[in-house]
């Protein structure tokens, strides 16, 4: 059902279970509803933290539910802004989720894809000094857990996306090859679900507006 894009059917199901695995594919579910919408969803969002966050109660070890968490808590903070951000504590609750599902899964794709956009987005958000200073947050440590998550998943079309819209967000002059590279390769990629699909159209259209410089 999820990846038929299915997914208030596909939550109804899996949260009647009352599992971990079951909360962390409706907060997966609920995360994809968010990001196809053409604007932002605050509410969609704290739904999916909702479930991520009853997934992490009922198996702290399952790493799908603390990468959703972490996501929905990135995406949110997108939305209200990094000053109300931090001071919610946001950044480093992802990322506490973050260690923990990395000590459990080391080459889970989607944590290390994860940690990769936390690093940037930190760096991005609050300057190098501050950002290592706080979090220990480079953006070399967010390339090395990229390049981990490729290694991880090679033919993944949503992580090289993500990773396309952090490094453009940080620095597109310094980091365009890597960007293009990233966004030609989502928008050539074999979907593997409706979701990934859609991304893949998100990509084509991204990456044309790269190519023209039309950065608007």
């Amino acid at each position: 059902l999820y990846q038929a894009a299915k997914y208030a059917q596909a939550i109804q199901q899996v949260t009647a279970s009352n599992a971990a695995a079951g909360y962390a594919v409706a907060a997966r579910a609920e995360l994809a509803v968010a990001q196809m919408r053409d604007q932002p969803c605050l509410e969609c969002l704290k739904i999916a933290e909702g479930y991520a966050r009853k997934s992490v109660a009922l198996d702290p070890t399952l790493a799908d539910g603390r990468v959703y968490l972490a996501a929905a808590l990135g995406y949110e903070s997108r939305i209200i802004g990094m000053v109300a951000a931090k001071f919610k504590g946001y950044a480093g609750e992802a990322k506490s989720n973050l260690d923990v599902a990395l000590a459990h899964h080391p080459d889970d794709p989607w944590v290390l894809a994860a940690l990769g956009g936390w690093n940037i987005a930190v760096v991005n958000g609050g300057g190098a000094t501050m950002a290592d200073w706080m979090y220990g947050a480079t953006v070399k440590k967010g390339l090395d857990y990229y390049t981990k998550a490729f290694a991880a998943d090679p033919t993944g079309i949503v992580i090289r996306f993500q990773y396309a819209l952090s490094l453009s967000a940080y620095d597109r002059e310094n980091y365009g090859k890597q960007i293009e590279a990233a966004l030609e390769f989502a928008a050539t990629g074999k979907p593997r679900t409706v979701y990934e699909a859609f991304m893949q159209g998100r990509a084509k259209t991204l990456l044309a507006a790269f190519k023209s410089g039309d950065w608007k």
